[in-house]
């Protein structure tokens, strides 16, 4: 099993206690985020030191005031082989915490590094859907949507090949619609991810989450989809494969 998204320097104890918690709970591939540059570092470093971890690194919309100067330090780590993705990467018009405007030049910016290096964008998206679409429709590269929660995102997801991460709140009991949304994803576009240490899911919500607790959310999307869940798994590591070009 593969956890597509997770912030590990965020997570609970040290990187290699964690990765080592996912691979006794049968996740043996972690995407290790970046959101700023030096949790970018810490990404790679992660990756370098944990066999199994690769790292997505991007400046996060909500660091776009603060890191969007620095550019250039993200495309010499990204030229770094453990680095998979850029990411994530997108829009936040919910919280806004840096101007829109500005989210919106990093935004396009990380998207042209993306295409310069062949790399897939792996997507934020909150409260600025139509931006969203907008932006990302002049990139021909491979785009993941990270923690999908916007129905309303599907029918161009579909209709682009995007491939559609769904995270721990699919599994809260008030999230049918998300459910649904899952079961309308095709079978070779579909990922799962914890984006720990955030939206643990149901079985251990009010916990902080790990990498290891995205077997809870493959057990919610194999249930919704009514598909077994070991099948899924396959599935959805066949899917992170070839997204991500993992070898």
């Amino acid at each position: 099993m593969i956890d597509t998204h997770a912030h590990l320097e965020a997570c609970i104890g040290p990187p290699h206690e964690v990765v080592e918690r996912a691979h006794a709970a049968g996740v043996t591939r972690i995407l290790a985020v970046g959101s700023t540059i030096e949790t970018c570092r810490t990404a790679l470093v992660a990756a370098e030191k944990n066999v199994g971890v690769h790292a997505i690194l991007g400046i996060h919309p909500h660091e776009a005031a603060s890191e969007g100067d620095r550019l250039d330090e993200l495309a010499e780590l990204l030229r770094h082989p453990r680095a998979v993705a850029v990411g994530e990467t997108g829009l936040d018009f919910y919280r806004d915490r840096s101007p829109q405007n500005r989210q919106r030049m990093v935004f396009e910016a990380e998207l042209a590094l993306a295409d310069d290096l062949g790399k897939p964008a792996v997507i934020h998206t909150r409260a600025a859907d139509a931006d969203t679409v907008d932006t990302l429709a002049s990139f021909a590269g491979t785009v993941v949507l990270h923690c999908f929660s916007s129905a309303a995102l599907l029918p161009v997801a579909l209709e682009r090949g995007y491939y559609v991460s769904f995270a721990g709140n699919v599994t809260y009991p008030n999230a049918s619609e998300l459910r649904v949304a899952a079961t309308q994803v095709p079978a070779d576009r579909l990922l799962a991810e914890t984006d720990s240490p955030y939206l643990a899911p149901q079985p251990v919500r009010g916990r902080p989450n790990e990498p290891a607790n995205v077997v809870h959310t493959l057990a919610a999307l194999a249930a919704a989809r009514g598909e077994d869940p070991t099948e899924l798994e396959a599935r959805i590591d066949a899917n992170a494969t070839a997204a991500f070009a993992l070898s």
